[in-house]
């Protein structure tokens, strides 16, 4: 046992000087120094240590002469990786190639480094920025009726329509030479969150256009002419742009488009033999389809006359098209569960469109798939994200009240166990979000475009806001299925599976995309042997893959002595970049990405392209890669507030949480290995001394639901950014008034009930007056009481309808109406 631990100190500490760059002598002289010491220690064994020495040296030396390396080793080993190296199609080589790695590189380095992340700047809305929250927005939110919006109109009052046009709400990202508004991903992020919070219909009705679409393509792609025409149209409101790319054959699988467009010459506007495009498509699903004025379409272009050249098949094409196009036909709107944003399918018939048309023009003919995937990149960190932190703050205030509000079995339901489990949920998860959102557009204004952030960002925080409205509903039961204006809960929880589809379906997300491109992407070495074993000069080829993959055995030698020695101490010795009750977990966090990166290694390394195939084995790597990302940003957020004391409680759970998510997906990696000595191996190096997490205990989550059963700071800054309504008769006014009040009348109410119990008053008529009089309670503790009951009912009422409520309104109606007046841009 002794010589099994030397021998593995020796290679351990070799290669890691070896991976930090040390000279041959510094880490020869540090193996020989430990072999001294083992000779010392046991003198019987000194034959067996010899060849032991001599062997690791004929092992090791004749590594560090790079021709013999390449020939013994390289070179083989080169092979052998062409062998195993998955086939990777041109849509999933344009979506590796897009966006940025950011942060997640650091988490797959295995010692990330906090200090960085921590200098990243706090997120701060610049003035003009948050007087247009507080301005426009804040107008905005008291305009919108939900259940108008959602049971009545089926769509936004054509008065919304034209405020968003008018305070440029669609430009929010143009820049301002073109007359957008040019804000910071934080705040367009800040924006739709304030939104959503009061109507989803409205939130997706902003955020679309100023996501994945036209305005985007056209500010990074578009020609000058394009710019010019179109960006001051969209920031105006002229035109109102949609984007088609799902059809009914083609969803996460773009390479199944059908969609087609053919390079050929007709007339157009007049002109004869004008070169263009012959389009003809089939899409659905199309948000702000059925009310858009200029359509963008991605295709599959071909020239089979060899009009632009000897290539045929041309690849995936954006172009920008209007409306009124002869051959473009708008279809019947859908009705997304009964969320009733303007949505719907359009096709297209033998469209001509001249060349210039093309987003880019025709120089960008074929790159379509990697302009949309690097627009995504950044898009879908914004959108989505932003809408479910909205639900869960809303949840978080609105639910955490009505637990404290209401009473059965004489006790606030907030007070029971069960209840209580689930408001910790609701708080930590909250509180996760909102460090994920405001973390991941900090980058975006860096100047990031992280792909693989922004789809844990996109998949993780949909999934949290289904959990967090699951628990909320489940808290306020008949209160939020009841539908009706009062229900503040009903049509989020509705819109639920909207967003868990959209951008990239949750299932492929997590299965397919975290991990598959996070591992390419993110790994230091991994891209670098792949485009070495790509590149089709040999000898160089050779020379690239040499570096990379000896790079690559140092970094993970490396990450076998830091996981094990991380896991033997605990990552005691870990230095934090900060001091307080929030170093423990910056040591925590550092161990488990050292585990994650080791056991993503040499899962990479024994299962080659078979990896890409066991979707369940990369699903929870992926689970393991988010929640090291989770737990930085609540790192980030807690010490970017100046780390409150009273916010511990959520750090705290949102930490232990992740941590044991990470343990258990890296531990579920291990048991379904297909190769179980490489599962028992790893096991040994990573959690050598078994289980180390075992997530967030009751005490915590006690106080963490405790912050959403009273009013505090900490609740303020939970909840912070969304629709506070000024009209006392508005839902989430009435319910922050009982809160209030029944907080307040609660001392007198325990008095009460202590002098019931020892018979210094008797229960009946006039008892609050009698115990104002015995010196009880005083006066304005009496008049406490009514108030908060008053205040009680009106929150515990629901909606009601006359019987034939409902008979006479069809919501297919609307499906089949012709677009509406206002909807349409002259």
């Amino acid at each position: 046992m002794i010589s099994f631990v030397v021998v593995l100190a020796i290679i351990a500490i070799a290669w890691t000087l070896w991976y930090q760059r040390a000279p041959l002598w510094l880490w020869s002289f540090l193996t020989a120094a430990i072999w001294l010491i083992w000779v010392l220690a046991a003198p019987d064994l000194r034959i067996s240590q010899t060849l032991i020495l001599i062997s690791l040296l004929l092992l090791f030396v004749p590594l560090q002469i790079r021709p013999l390396r390449r020939r013994l080793v390289s070179e083989k080993a080169l092979f052998q990786f062409r062998r195993v190296m998955p086939p990777m199609s041109q849509t999933e080589q344009e979506a590796l190639d897009a966006g940025t790695v950011w942060w997640d590189g650091e988490l797959f380095s295995g010692r990330p480094n906090w200090h960085t992340l921590l200098a990243y700047p706090r997120p701060k809305l610049n003035a003009r920025e948050q007087a247009f929250l507080d301005g426009p927005v804040e107008q905005l939110c008291t305009m919108l009726n939900d259940w108008e919006i959602t049971h009545e109109h089926y769509d936004l009052p054509p008065a919304v329509w034209d405020f968003l046009r008018q305070q440029g709400f669609f430009g929010m990202i143009i820049p301002r030479r073109f007359g957008g508004l040019e804000f910071s991903a934080l705040a367009h992020s800040s924006i739709v969150t304030k939104i959503a919070s009061r109507s989803t219909t409205a939130a997706v009705t902003v955020m679309v256009p100023n996501s994945l679409g036209p305005a985007e393509l056209l500010m990074r792609y578009g020609t000058d002419a394009q710019k010019d025409h179109y960006l001051p149209r969209l920031a105006r409101g002229d035109e109102i742009p949609c984007f088609a790319l799902t059809g009914p054959e083609a969803g996460s699988d773009a390479a199944a488009m059908p969609d087609s467009g053919v390079v050929c010459r007709a007339s157009f506007d007049g002109k004869d033999n004008v070169l263009g495009l012959r389009l003809n498509w089939n899409k659905r699903y199309i948000t702000l389809g059925p009310v858009a004025t200029v359509l963008g379409l991605a295709f599959k272009l071909y020239d089979p006359d060899h009009l632009l050249g000897d290539e045929e098949e041309r690849g995936i094409t954006l172009a920008l098209i209007p409306t009124d196009t002869p051959g473009i036909t708008i279809g019947r709107r859908h009705l997304p569960l009964n969320i009733p944003f303007q949505n719907g399918p359009n096709q297209g018939k033998d469209v001509f469109i001249p060349l210039d048309w093309i987003i880019g023009g025709p120089q960008r003919i074929g790159e379509g798939w990697r302009m949309l995937m690097e627009c995504l990149a950044a898009g879908r960190a914004i959108s989505l994200p932003a809408l479910s932190t909205g639900a869960g703050k809303l949840a978080s205030r609105a639910t955490g009240a009505y637990a404290r509000i209401r009473r059965q079995f004489k006790s606030p339901i907030g007070h029971f166990e069960g209840v209580e489990e689930a408001l910790a949920r609701l708080a930590a998860f909250t509180y996760q979000m909102d460090a994920v959102r405001t973390t991941t557009a900090t980058g975006i204004d860096l100047g990031e475009q992280p792909a693989v952030l922004s789809a844990i960002a996109k998949y993780n925080l949909t999934e949290m806001m289904r959990r967090v409205l699951n628990d909320a509903m489940d808290i306020q039961g008949g209160s939020a299925i009841c539908m009706g204006p009062r229900n503040l809960l009903a049509r989020a929880y509705q819109g639920i599976p909207i967003s868990i589809t959209v951008e990239g379906a949750n299932i492929l997300t997590r299965s397919l995309i975290i991990f598959g491109q996070g591992a390419l992407r993110c790994h230091p070495y991994i891209l670098a042997e792949i485009d070495a074993a790509r590149d089709n000069d040999r000898v160089r080829s050779v020379q690239r893959f040499d570096r990379a993959l000896f790079a690559h055995i140092g970094f993970t030698l490396s990450n076998v002595a830091r996981s094990l020695f991380l896991g033997l101490s605990g990552a005691r010795a870990v230095r934090a970049p900060v001091s307080g009750p929030a170093a423990g977990y910056f040591r925590q966090f550092t161990r488990m990405s050292a585990a994650f990166a080791l056991v993503a290694d040499l899962s990479m390394l024994t299962l080659g392209g078979e990896l890409k195939r066991r979707e369940k084995l990369s699903g929870r790597l992926a689970d393991a890669l988010s929640q090291l990302y989770i737990g930085s940003c609540c790192l980030k957020r807690f010490h970017d507030q100046g780390s409150p004391a009273e916010d511990l409680p959520l750090l705290q759970w949102s930490c232990e949480h992740a941590l044991q998510n990470i343990q258990s997906s890296l531990l579920g990696v291990l048991r379904n290995h297909p190769l179980g000595w490489v599962g028992i191996l790893l096991r040994v190096l990573t959690f050598p001394l078994g289980h180390s997490y075992r997530g967030p205990n009751d005490l915590l989550g006690q106080r963490a639901a405790n912050l959403l059963l009273q009013p505090s700071a900490a609740r303020e800054r939970l909840t912070k950014g969304i629709y506070l309504p000024s009209d006392e008769g508005a839902t989430l006014a009435r319910v922050d008034d009982a809160l209030h009040k029944v907080v307040a009348a609660e001392a007198a109410e325990h008095a009460l009930r202590r002098a019931l119990r020892a018979n210094q008053l008797s229960d009946g008529p006039d008892l609050l007056t009698r115990a104002v009089h015995a010196g009880i309670i005083s006066a304005a503790q009496a008049a406490a009481i009514p108030a908060a009951d008053k205040a009680r009912a009106q929150v515990l009422e629901v909606d009601d309808f006359d019987r034939a409520f409902g008979i006479a309104q069809d919501p297919l109606e609307y499906t089949s109406a012709p677009r509406p007046a206002h909807n349409v841009v002259p």
